[in-house]
C-alpha cells in the first residue's frame, strides 16, 4: 500500500509540474489552494464517466463545513444523480449533460435577518455553501458549472421535493466532455487589482 501511495504522490505531481510553473509562489498560505481558485472553470459539456460516491461525499462535506450568518444554517442541498431525477430535471434544464447536479436551496423564514435595514442571509448562506461545493469539486479533480439561468417554479414543478424552499443556483458536476468541455475564452478575463481594489 505505501507504494501505491508513492506511486500516487508522484503521478500527481507530474500531473501538476506545468501548472507549477505558471502558479504566483505566496509567501503565506497555500500555493495548492491557489493552484484550485485559478483552474476552476465553467464546464460546457460534461462526459458519461460518474462521479464517485467518496469524491461526492467530501464535496458535500465541505458544503455542510460552509459558514452562514447566525450559524443558522438556512440552506439544503439536494443531489439529483439516478436516471430518474437527472430526467425530469433535464426536461426544464439540461445541465450540460452533467451526471450529478447539486441543487443549492434556503429557507428566508430559517436565516438571520439585519436589524439596520432587513436584509435576510439566506441567499448569502446559500452562495458560500455552492462556493464551498464548487471548490471542493475542483479540488476533487472534477469540472463543474454554477448554474443560474433556470426557472426556479418548473424545478419545483418536476422535482417536489424543492417545493418548501428557494432554489437559489444549481451545480453541475462531472467530468468534462472530450474537445467540448474546456474552459471558454471568457475564462481569464479578468479586473486588475487596481480596478477591483480600493485602499482607504
Amino acid at each position: 500500500m505505501n507504494i501505491l501511495s508513492d506511486i500516487s504522490k508522484i503521478l500527481n505531481r507530474a500531473a501538476f509540474s506545468d501548472v507549477d510553473k505558471k502558479i504566483t509562489k505566496y509567501k503565506y498560505g497555500s500555493d495548492a489552494f491557489m493552484r484550485i481558485l485559478q483552474s476552476r472553470y465553467s464546464c460546457h459539456a460534461f462526459s458519461n464517466s460518474p462521479v464517485s460516491e467518496s469524491k461526492l461525499d467530501m464535496i458535500l462535506e465541505a458544503g455542510r463545513l460552509a459558514p452562514s450568518a447566525k450559524n443558522l444554517q438556512p440552506t439544503r442541498i439536494w443531489v439529483v444523480k439516478s436516471e430518474d431525477a437527472l430526467a425530469r430535471l433535464r426536461t426544464v434544464h439540461p445541465c450540460y449533460g452533467a451526471p450529478v447536479v447539486l441543487i443549492v436551496g434556503c429557507r428566508t423564514d430559517e436565516a438571520w435577518v439585519r436589524e439596520s435595514d432587513g436584509v435576510n442571509a439566506a441567499k448569502t448562506d446559500a452562495a458560500i455553501v455552492l462556493t464551498h461545493l464548487m471548490l471542493t469539486a475542483t479540488d476533487a479533480g472534477l469540472a463543474n458549472m454554477w448554474i443560474w439561468d433556470f426557472n426556479p417554479s418548473k424545478i419545483r414543478e418536476v422535482l417536489p421535493e424543492t417545493r418548501e424552499h428557494g432554489i437559489y443556483a444549481l451545480l453541475a458536476i462531472g467530468h468534462p466532455a472530450e474537445d467540448e468541455g474546456k474552459p471558454t475564452d471568457l475564462h481569464t478575463v479578468r479586473k486588475s487589482i487596481e480596478e477591483m481594489v480600493i485602499t482607504l
